[in-house]
């Protein structure tokens, strides 16, 4: 897969170059800040991106804002976010943004090297994956609306993990169900929220993630009933 690195920090950038070419893929660009990033997606032509939230010169939102632009301009375009810490307003702005593929995962993510390639390549092919910090942070906000309260601890529980990119052969996995369970929960909890069907995985998890926003605290998996 060809890559497009922007991380200000050389130790770290220089780090997932070195990574991600060891795994195989092509790092198509490295760069230090956004100032060329707009040109190097075009000559480069990557298939996914890598950026970091906070980039130079502020340190503030350059990075989550070229990653808002280039789901704009190429929707088709995987794009990856790093960030130091859960940042809740950049996590809701990207996934309610519209676009492809997207990721957002804290920098601690990287020390783990078989984890941090397997969300690169899932993010690579199309997936939704959202560190299990930022799903956690996202459904522990409290709201009014009360298509949340209609969901059940096991909807919730099923939902936090579809927000992190679970296939229902996982999310089965960890609640110990069968994956027609899996399906059938899932069935409820957008009939529950009253979204459309839609083929898409992505897009669901995209439309979930938005109702849930400001949504109740997720139960643990191994006590939900």
């Amino acid at each position: 897969m060809r890559i497009l690195i922007c991380e200000d920090s050389v130790l770290l950038r220089e780090g997932l170059v070195r990574l991600l070419e060891d795994a195989g893929h092509d790092v198509v660009a490295a760069l230090p800040d956004a100032t060329e990033l707009d040109v190097a997606v075009t000559e480069s032509t990557p298939d996914l991106c890598i950026l970091d939230v906070r980039l130079p010169p502020t340190f503030t939102d350059e990075g989550i804002g070229a990653a808002v632009r280039i789901r704009a301009a190429r929707p088709a375009l995987p794009v990856l976010v790093l960030s130091q810490y859960v940042e809740e307003r950049y996590a809701s702005e990207l996934i309610t943004g519209s676009g492809g593929a997207i990721g957002y995962l804290l920098k601690d993510r990287v020390a783990d090297v078989t984890e941090f390639l397997d969300s690169v390549a899932r993010i690579g092919s199309g997936a939704t994956v959202l560190d299990p910090e930022v799903v956690a942070q996202l459904l522990s906000r409290r709201t009014r609306d009360d298509r949340i309260q209609r969901l059940t601890d096991r909807e919730r529980s099923v939902l936090a993990l579809i927000a992190e990119g679970r296939s229902n052969h996982a999310i089965a996995a960890a609640l110990f169900v069968s994956e027609a369970s899996v399906e059938k929960y899932i069935t409820a909890i957008f009939q529950k929220l009253g979204l459309e069907p839609d083929e898409s995985g992505n897009r669901r998890v995209l439309a979930a993630l938005a109702h849930l926003e400001h949504g109740n605290n997720t139960p643990q998996t191994g006590t939900v009933k």
